[in-house]
């Protein structure tokens, strides 16, 4: 019997839940949590515990590499939406008979690109379901559809996997444990970054130029912007190692594909960089009452420039910008206000 999930890093009430799940299946799944912990793996692992026999491991394989003919992929047309027409061709293909297996499986790696139209073009489906079709939609929060079509799924939430068990993982894979220790605390529970980000020499200054921030920090005008041009460029090194290239012969759709990953990479090293800022101020506050720290090799005195209550003003203000960067404003701009309101809280 092939074991689906072997490789899986964390998340293993999740897969205890779907191994569960596999034997008497429904017929919507809605997998929500943060970007980057492996939703995606899990979601085409679960596909083949429903779409292949538990001892055929072609079929396992080529519904994990997207080749099994009753595996359908759903992805946005273009760089940002999923559209009204791909879910009347979604509904249209659903009603269609298997061609190898008991059932089709649909799965929409986006979902929350999913545009109000095309919710509603499938929401009759998930309300009437075929035998014969299921779905697993994958996005980061429940409310990025909606309500409408988030109710008629069971919801499986996904949360970070734990930094001693990425680290345990990738020490397994014969990474050094620097290596391994490093890309664990960078990756803030998000396995699939840990991995991209392994091998790479620069993840120690990454997280040396976001723990410099506090230092930097002035009310001069134009500093801000300078200091967010900063550690954007520290994490340009990171984002080339982690970017598919483009070759002439990759088919628009796979471009197109790689430049929503690569958004996406940008994004989770951008919140990874304001978590570890967050850190520092958390630490600044633990240190002056005593308790433990996370950041051991920031020298204490500099945890004693801020005072506990300013800094954990100062941590708030650090994690509001996360929600600011995941509303799509530009990087630039929300890094420069943040270290401009940074500079000026007491």
């Amino acid at each position: 019997m092939v074991n689906l999930f072997t490789g899986v890093i964390g998340h293993q009430r999740v897969i205890s839940l779907l191994e569960r799940e596999a034997q008497a299946p429904g017929h919507a799944y809605l997998f929500t949590g943060p970007a980057g912990v492996g939703k995606a793996t899990v979601a085409r692992r679960f596909a083949a515990s429903l779409l292949c026999d538990a001892d055929d491991e072609d079929c396992h394989r080529r519904v994990q590499s997207a080749a099994h003919p009753d595996l359908i992929l759903v992805e946005p047309d273009g760089a940002s939406a999923l559209t009204v027409d791909q879910a009347r061709r979604t509904v249209a293909r659903a009603a269609l008979a298997p061609v190898e297996s008991q059932r089709k499986v649909f799965l929409f790696e986006e979902a929350g690109l999913m545009n109000d139209e095309a919710a509603n073009a499938l929401l009759k489906t998930l309300e009437e379901p075929s035998l014969s079709a299921a779905f697993i939609l994958i996005t980061e929060s429940e409310d990025d559809l909606p309500a409408t079509v988030a109710s008629r799924c069971r919801i499986v939430r996904f949360g970070r996997a734990g930094e001693a068990e990425i680290r345990q993982a990738l020490l397994d894979r014969d990474l050094n444990e620097e290596q391994a220790g490093e890309a664990a605390r960078i990756s803030g529970g998000r396995p699939g970054l840990a991995l991209a980000l392994a091998e790479q020499s620069e993840l120690a200054e990454y997280r040396r130029v976001w723990l410099s921030v506090p230092s930097q920090l002035s009310a001069r005008p134009g500093d801000a912007f300078r200091l967010a041009e900063h550690v954007l460029a520290a994490a340009k090194p990171l984002l080339d190692a982690v970017k598919t290239g483009k070759d002439e012969g990759v088919t628009r759709e796979a471009q197109e594909r790689q430049e929503r990953a690569s958004r996406r990479a940008a994004l989770a090293l951008q919140v990874n960089g304001l978590e570890i800022l967050a850190s520092w101020f958390r630490d600044a506050a633990a240190a002056q009452f005593g308790a433990p720290v996370r950041n051991e090799d920031v020298p204490p005195t500099a945890f004693t420039t801020v005072s506990p209550q300013a800094a954990v003003a100062r941590a708030e203000r650090v994690l509001q910008t996360v929600e600011v960067l995941e509303g799509h404003q530009r990087p630039a701009l929300a890094l420069a206000a943040l270290f401009a309101d940074l500079s000026v809280i007491d």
